[in-house]
């Protein structure tokens, strides 16, 4: 093994040690049987999805927050409402509204400055449903059960190109279809750009953990600004 091969392996065990130690410490001492049929990269799994979900959620609340208009398309609809529409139903959602869109094609539709729909609720469903598929469309993992690194790899990248499509996109009027970080002239606001920072971080350390678990390579993309498309899964 060479020192830089090492190298990367001693990063990735740590990583491995410091989420399980947390993700047991959450549970105050306390040991369920079920973790049993788990491995430890099944348990660090566990960690990156639900931190992935609590991150989901904070961005849907800050994002209707920020763009009170898009809740108002939905007559009587709550910001609680809407968040438990997108994190509470499981399976395969449809939404008529998304003309049964669901995943990269959500996005899609959200990023579109001609549709007239909650852009809010069609680029965190998208995203929602997009980040679920990377995981293979599970919520919990056990010793059998395969995860695909080049998935979540691509999935880290998806977050990138909808980060950058919600900075550079425009309406005819040529304001944002969607506010995020703070416009010229008001106070500094990177709170956005940090929560999505933690979404990208988390989906590619688990595609390298995934990809040297599983002795495979992740094939890298290179996005230009000609090629800002999303990725299918």
């Amino acid at each position: 093994m060479t020192m830089k091969s090492y190298a990367g392996s001693a990063v990735l065990k740590a990583a491995l040690v410091v989420t399980v130690l947390g993700l047991f410490g959450c549970e105050s001492g306390n040991f369920a049987v079920k973790n049993l049929a788990k491995t430890d990269i099944d348990l660090v799994a566990d960690a990156h999805y639900q931190t992935s979900q609590q991150l989901l959620r904070d961005l849907t609340v800050k994002l209707y927050r920020r763009n009170p208009r898009e809740l108002a398309k939905t007559p009587g609809a709550t910001v609680e409402q809407r968040v438990a529409q997108l994190f509470t139903t499981h399976g395969v959602q449809q939404f008529q509204e998304l003309r049964g869109s669901r995943s990269v094609a959500a996005m899609e539709l959200a990023s579109d400055p001609d549709y007239n729909g909650d852009r809010v609720f069609a680029t965190m469903f998208g995203l929602n449903t997009m980040l679920r598929e990377a995981y293979g469309d599970k919520s919990e993992f056990f010793i059998f059960d395969e995860l695909d690194q080049q998935k979540l790899y691509h999935s880290a990248r998806n977050i990138e190109i909808l980060v950058w499509r919600l900075s550079t996109r425009r309406d005819s009027g040529g304001k944002p279809l969607l506010l995020t970080n703070s416009l010229p002239g008001e106070s500094p606001n990177l709170s956005f750009e940090r929560r999505f920072g933690k979404l990208i971080s988390l989906q590619d350390m688990l595609a390298r953990i995934i990809a040297q678990k599983q002795k495979r390579l992740i094939n890298v993309v290179t996005h230009t600004l000609a090629s800002m498309a999303f990725i299918p899964l």
